[in-house]
């Protein structure tokens, strides 16, 4: 006799949003409080190389990243919107995620039909950036930052294509949010891009 499933809630804020894992039942765009995300872990495996590790984002908790805020142009402006996503996957999700992220769960929160604040999912699984991981990167400029993310290849592909791919998934699911930091940094890399092109 089959056993009963639960549904599996993860809020995903990068990858997970343009290549979500298998059996995905429904996604939601929402958003949550208390967390920013910026491109501050390494990917030695997916996005870069153990030599030359690209950058890829992460959660990290508000009051850990205002320690590296000095050098952060955007330390809370911004509302990030992602999409949750529904599926049997923590197993799948746990070996993805395994690079120094630590899962949490947590209120993803939405607009409701008159304009108001919602909870769209209740303790929904979310991995997120610990400072104290040993992939964790902080006190980098935009500019380093987008430096890596466009020389960065890795077994999964161009670091860029990463970053492009998140800002164009983002823009298609959650129009309506706004996040510099990834904006800033897909400019830089796409200025690059178009600098290779004319020379």
């Amino acid at each position: 006799m089959d056993q009963p499933t639960v549904p599996f809630v993860v809020f995903g804020y990068g990858s997970l949003i343009f290549k979500p894992p298998p059996h995905v039942i429904s996604r939601v765009p929402g958003y949550l409080k208390g967390y920013v995300r910026r491109f501050a872990q390494r990917s030695p495996d997916h996005r870069g190389t153990e030599e030359s590790p690209g950058r890829v984002v992460t959660l990290i908790h508000q009051e850990d990243w205002n320690e590296f805020s000095p050098s952060d142009p955007f330390p809370d402006t911004d509302i990030v919107w992602d999409p949750v996503y529904g599926g049997e996957v923590r197993g799948l999700l746990d070996i993805r995620e395994a690079a120094g992220y630590t899962l949490e769960e947590v209120d993803v929160y939405g607009v409701g039909p008159a304009g108001e604040e919602v909870v769209v999912a209740h303790k929904a699984q979310v991995y997120v950036g610990r400072k104290d991981n040993p992939a964790f990167v902080a006190d980098e400029s935009l500019e380093d930052i987008a430096t890596v993310i466009w020389r960065s290849i890795g077994p999964s592909g161009p670091n860029k294509d990463y970053l492009y791919h998140l800002g164009a998934a983002i823009r298609e699911l959650a129009p309506e949010s706004h996040d510099s930091h990834l904006s800033v940094l897909e400019s830089l890399c796409r200025e690059w891009d178009q600098e290779r092109l004319l020379n």
